[in-house]
C-alpha cells in the first residue's frame, strides 16, 4: 500500500511573484503512492485569516506559506487522490498543527488499509518530522529535539521554485551553513585530542551549555542579545577551563590511561546531560530572539539568522586559523599536538598550553551552541549537543584526528552530505549516508583527509 512521507522541505509549489513577500512560515510535505510521487493532490491550510490550497507537483511535494505563528488546520482533498489510494485513518483527513518555534512544519498523510496492513504507523517517515506517529508531522526547523527531526537537518533555507536545480542549490547552502557550525565545535574536539590524546565524549555537553546559558540570559532574564552573547562566551570559556582544572589535569598528573580517561568522559557526558534536564526540564523551549525576516536570494529563501550565523562562523574560523598559524601560543599548541615531549624539552609549558586549548574549546563550542540553537529554529533542549556528537566525531575523523584544518574540511563535507542526501532519501537516513562516506574514506585513507599516518594506532 502507499503512504505519504511529509516533511519540512521548505519547497514552494510554485515560484513567488516578484512583488510578493516570502512567507516566514510554511506547512509542507511529500505525497507518494509507495515510492512513486503523486501529482495534483490538493492540500488546504486554514486559520488566522489564511485559506490557501496547494497542489502537489510532479515530485509529489507541496507547500503552503503562512504569515504568522499560530494554530492552523491542514486538510487533504481525498477526491483528488488517484483511484485505489485511501487514507489509513479518516481522522487524518483534517488536523490541527501549531507552528511557532520553527519556520517549517512537515505534515504526514499516511495511506494504507484501516486494519493496519502494509505501511503501518511505524513505516511513516517525515522529512524532518516524527516517525511512526500515525501522521504527526515534525517541525523541520527543530532538528535537534530528540526524535522530532534531525540535528541540523531542515533549516529555514528553502526555495521559491520547485525545480531540482533550485532545490539542490538550497541544500548546498544549508549544508555549508550546517557544516560551518559543526566545524566550530569539531575544532575543539580535535585540539583537545591533539594535545592530550583524549577523545572527549562530553564535548556535546559543552555545546548544550552554551545554548542553555544563551536561553537563560535572553529568554528568562531578558538581557539584550549582545550582553547575553558576551556572557555566554565567557561562561563557556570558564566551563572549559573548569573541565581541565577539576578533572583532566588531576587525571594527567596521576598518569591515568587513555582508556580510563575515555570512560570518564562518557560518564561526564551522561552526568551533565541529565543535570541539564534537571535544570531546564525535558521539553523543547523557544528563545525570545528574533530570527529576522525571510530573504529571497535568487531562487533560495533564507532567514536572516541563517545569513548571520554563516558569516559569524566564517569569521571565527578565519580567526582561529590565524591564531594557530600566526601567534606564539598557536604555534606552541601545534608543537604540543605534534610531539608533547619534544615541545616540553624545547621549553614549552605543556600544561599551560593544554589549559589554553580547553578554554579555547569551551569558547568555540559555546559559541557553536549559541549559533546552533539560533540556526535550528531558536529552540533549546537538554540533549541538543548529544544529538550531533556523532556528526562532530565523524567530521573530526574524516578530516584527520589532531588536525584543526582537517576538522574544518571534514565537518563541511559531513554537513553537505547530510543535507544534499535529503533530496534522494528519507531525512531519517541522512546520517547513515554521512557515516558511509566516513567509512569509505577511512578504508582508503585511514588517517583522514588531512591527517598523518603516525597519528593512527
Amino acid at each position: 500500500m502507499g503512504m505519504v512521507a511529509g516533511g519540512a522541505t521548505a519547497v514552494a509549489a510554485a515560484p513567488l511573484p516578484a512583488t510578493e513577500q516570502p512567507s516566514p512560515f510554511s506547512f509542507n510535505g511529500i505525497i507518494r503512492d509507495g515510492q512513486e510521487p503523486v501529482e495534483g493532490v490538493a492540500i488546504t491550510v486554514t486559520g488566522n485569516g489564511v485559506d490557501e490550497t496547494a497542489e502537489t507537483g510532479a515530485d509529489g511535494r507541496w507547500s503552503v506559506g503562512v504569515p504568522e505563528r499560530g494554530t492552523y488546520t491542514v486538510s487533504i482533498d481525498t477526491s483528488t487522490l488517484p483511484e485505489g489510494l485511501t487514507l489509513r485513518d479518516p481522522s487524518f483527513e483534517s488536523r490541527e498543527f501549531e507552528i511557532g518555534g520553527s519556520s517549517s512544519v512537515g505534515v504526514l498523510f499516511p495511506f494504507g488499509e484501516s486494519s493496519g496492513g502494509s505501511g503501518g504507523t511505524g513505516g511513516n517517515t517525515g522529512t524532518g518530522g516524527n516517525t511512526g506517529t500515525g501522521g504527526e508531522g515534525g517541525t523541520g526547523g527543530e532538528p535537534a529535539t530528540g526524535g522530532e527531526g534531525s540535528p541540523g537537518g531542515e533549516t529555514s533555507t528553502g526555495t521559491s521554485s520547485n525545480d531540482f536545480g533550485s532545490q539542490l542549490l538550497s541544500r548546498i547552502i544549508s549544508g555549508l551553513n550546517f557544516g560551518l557550525l559543526l566545524a566550530l565545535a569539531a575544532i575543539g574536539i580535535t585540539l583537545i585530542f591533539g594535545t592530550t590524546g583524549v577523545n572527549n565524549f562530553a564535548h556535546g555537553e559543552l555545546l548544550t551549555f552554551g545554548g542553555i546559558v544563551f536561553y537563560v540570559t535572553t529568554t528568562l532574564v531578558n538581557w539584550p542579545a549582545w550582553i547575553a552573547i558576551v556572557f555566554t562566551l565567557a561562561a563557556s570559556a570558564a566551563f572549559g577551563w573548569l573541565h581541565d582544572w577539576g578533572i583532566f589535569k588531576p587525571l594527567r598528573r596521576r598518569r591515568v590511561g587513555l582508556v580510563q580517561v575515555l570512560i570518564v568522559t562518557i560518564g561526564l557526558s551522561i552526568a551533565l546531560r541529565y543535570f541539564y534536564q534537571f535544570l531546564i526540564g525535558g521539553g523543547t523551549y523557544g528563545l525570545s530572539v528574533d530570527r529576522g525576516p525571510v530573504l529571497q536570494i535568487g531562487p533560495v529563501l533564507m532567514t536572516t539568522s541563517n545569513v548571520v550565523s554563516t558569516v559569524i562562523a566564517i569569521v571565527v574560523l578565519i580567526a582561529v586559523g590565524l591564531f594557530l598559524t600566526r601567534t606564539r601560543i598557536g604555534k606552541a599548541t601545534r608543537a604540543v599536538s605534534d610531539n608533547a615531549s619534544l615541545a616540553a624539552a624545547s621549553g614549552i609549558d605543556v600544561d599551560r598550553v593544554i589549559r589554553i586549548v580547553w578554554v579555547l574549546a569551551g569558547l568555540l563550542t559555546g559559541g557553536a551552541g549559541i549559533l546552533y540553537t539560533y540556526f535550528i529554529g531558536a529552540n533549546i533542549k537538554w540533549d541538543v549537543g548529544f544529538t550531533i556528537l556523532l556528526l562532530l566525531f565523524a567530521g573530526v575523523t574524516l578530516g584527520g584526528l589532531g588536525s584543526a584544518f582537517g576538522a574544518l574540511v571534514g565537518a563541511v563535507i559531513i554537513g553537505l552530505v547530510t543535507e544534499i542526501s535529503t533530496l534522494f532519501i528519507a531525512p531519517d537516513l541522512r546520517y547513515a549516508i554521512a557515516l558511509l562516506v566516513l567509512i569509505l574514506v577511512l578504508l582508503f585513507r585511514p588517517q583522514g583527509i588531512l591527517g598523518r599516518r603516525e597519528r593512527i594506532g
